[in-house]
C-alpha cells in the first residue's frame, strides 16, 4: 500500500535548499511504487500545522529540474518567504 509523504524545510533561500527540495521530489517520483503523493509544506512546517500544503506532483519534471539551478526563492513552497508553487520564480 502506497503512503503519502510530506516535505518541509526552513531557512533562507539558497541554491542548496532548492537542490535539496529537487532531490526529495525526484527521489519520491522514482519510488512511485511506495510513495503516493509528495506534499511540500508552504512556509516549512507551518504548512503542516495549518494544512497548507502543495502537491508536488502537479509540477512538471522540467520545472523541478530548473529549480535545482536557482539561487533565489525558486522553491518557495517551503520557505517562509513563500508563494504558491515549487517552480522557479524571480520574485522574492
Amino acid at each position: 500500500m502506497k503512503k503519502n509523504a510530506f516535505y518541509a524545510q526552513s531557512g533562507g533561500v539558497s541554491a542548496v535548499i532548492n537542490a535539496s527540495a529537487c532531490g526529495v521530489i525526484e527521489t519520491a517520483r522514482k519510488h512511485r511504487d511506495k510513495i503516493g503523493k509528495l506534499y511540500a509544506g508552504r512556509h516549512g512546517i507551518v504548512g503542516a500545522l495549518t494544512e497548507d500544503m502543495i502537491d508536488t506532483g502537479k509540477e512538471s519534471a522540467a520545472a523541478v529540474r530548473a529549480t535545482r539551478r536557482e539561487a533565489h526563492s525558486a522553491r518557495r513552497a517551503t520557505s517562509s518567504r513563500g508563494s504558491t508553487r515549487v517552480a522557479p520564480s524571480t520574485s522574492a
